[in-house]
């Protein structure tokens, strides 16, 4: 008699994996000192305005302190950061 043998793999159970914790990380009219990161994003959905860095991986950050400001020019949002 031939021996049984399993045809399939255990398949191994994973873990939910977390999310990358992306989106805005201040909001409009907040204040913000130099560094600060502002917006963690996946391609330019927000795109830099005055005072305002982009790092290789897209995310804005504040290059001065000062006060956050959302804006919306010909459809594309901007965020800017007004000195003190």
């Amino acid at each position: 008699m031939a021996k049984k043998t399993k045809s399939e793999g255990k398949i191994r159970q994973q873990a939910p994996r977390p999310g990358k914790r992306l989106g805005l990380k201040v909001g409009n009219g907040e204040q913000v000192t130099a560094g600060n990161i502002l917006v963690r994003q996946r391609g330019t959905k927000f795109h830099k305005g005055k005072l305002v860095g982009m790092g290789r991986d897209h995310t804005l950050y504040a290059l001065e302190g000062g006060v956050v400001k959302f804006q919306k020019k010909q459809g594309i949002n901007f965020i800017n950061v007004s000195p003190k």
